[in-house]
């Protein structure tokens, strides 16, 4: 189930996506990330939600929002725990034409909503994806990619809290 766990202005300059599937292990660290945020404190720039395994409604999030970071996990792309960092239209990928809503992920998000939003689409994404070891079905976090989530939540309220441009 889709939670939409917000804090902030109604207009923030930074929004923090966090997309996986709570159920599956490491697939559940960005939601996992959104609450740690929370749990931390977000300034009142930024909103973090939990975009859980719907990359549609990723489209509605992002709509006037100054600049976006998604987090997910990811596989293939090192050891667990690794963390990558690219810029979103490295990424953005347009859906496939047949398929069904389950199908369509956050890149896809992002072709998309820079196609539909237009100019309200924003400045800047930027996706940071954390290898995965595990996706066990109700399993917690590996330690690994908790101790890496935990580093990229204050990395990302250093850069994008409030003094931050």
């Amino acid at each position: 189930m889709q939670q939409d766990i917000q804090i902030g202005e109604p207009d923030p300059a930074v929004l923090i996506i966090g997309c996986g599937n709570l159920l599956r292990g490491d697939d559940g660290v960005g939601p996992r990330l959104v609450s740690r945020l929370l749990d931390l404190g977000l300034p009142q720039s930024m909103r973090a939600v939990d975009g859980g395994t719907a990359g549609l409604a990723g489209v509605d999030m992002m709509d006037g929002i100054r600049q976006v970071a998604i987090v997910d996990a990811c596989t293939g792309v090192g050891e667990p725990g690794y963390v990558l960092e690219v810029p979103g239209e490295s990424l953005a990928v347009q859906a496939p034409a047949v398929g069904n809503l389950h199908d369509f992920r956050f890149d896809h998000a992002i072709a998309f909503g820079r196609l539909m939003l237009k100019e309200r689409f924003p400045e800047r994404v930027t996706v940071f994806l954390i290898e995965a070891g595990q996706f066990t079905p109700g399993a917690p976090l590996s330690e690994a990619v908790a101790r890496s989530m935990e580093s990229l939540c204050r990395e990302l309220l250093r850069r994008y809290g409030e003094n931050s441009s």
